[in-house]
């Protein structure tokens, strides 16, 4: 049986990573993932050797990076990782999770950062290879409520960019949301609630 590719997208302060690790315990005891199989839980950017070296450089407040470096940086780490990581994981039978994959820099680097979709979408398809998750959880949050999650001494290079920013990421990531069929969880309900619906989604689309 393939392996199953389950990837958390949503804004800076969404919940993403808490509920990525929540689904880390739960995901192996849920009786869903068949005998034998293994849950790899990752991110982006990150989750090989490469992608670690290039996150502090895409997060660092310090640094300058064009917007369209921003996206190149971001294509080759999601190609790296998709060789690397995710393939290998799906073609063995075992599970992946994913904190973020390419909806997030459609979101960013589109729709924040004003990038050409037509070229994204292009580096989309070379960086995948056409590999594309079986569900996305998708974690709806206002910014105006994201930002009070984290102080801004503590803001990377995205969540400094200012709520205008976050906004045109949010209507970013709820176009892609209808165009993708991706799976809405309403992300300002308590966290435990916010676990249950996305362990119902999951239970929904992987239970024959």
């Amino acid at each position: 049986m393939p392996g199953r590719f389950l990837v958390m997208e949503g804004i800076d302060g969404s919940g993403k990573s808490s509920q990525v690790e929540r689904l880390h315990h739960w995901l192996p005891r849920s009786r869903l993932m068949p005998a034998g199989a293994k849950l790899l839980v990752t991110r982006e950017p990150g989750g090989t050797p490469l992608g670690e070296q290039l996150r502090p450089i895409l997060f660092n407040r310090q640094l300058t990076v064009h917007s369209r470096a921003e996206l190149l940086l971001f294509a080759a780490d999601r190609a790296q990782h998709v060789e690397d990581c995710i393939r290998p994981a799906l073609n063995a039978g075992h599970w992946v999770v994913s904190d973020r994959f390419s909806g997030s820099t459609v979101a960013y680097q589109g729709y924040g950062r004003g990038c050409d979709l037509e070229l994204i979408h292009t580096l989309e398809q070379m960086a995948t290879g056409g590999l594309t998750p079986d569900l996305t959880l998708w974690l709806d949050l206002p910014p105006q409520r994201a930002r009070t999650r984290k102080p801004p001494t503590h803001q990377d290079r995205f969540e400094g960019a200012g709520l205008e920013f976050m906004q045109r990421v949010a209507d970013g990531f709820q176009q892609l949301a209808v165009e993708r069929d991706w799976w809405r969880i309403p992300a300002g309900q308590p966290c435990a609630a916010v676990e249950a619906a996305i362990q119902d989604a999951i239970r929904r689309t992987f239970t024959v």
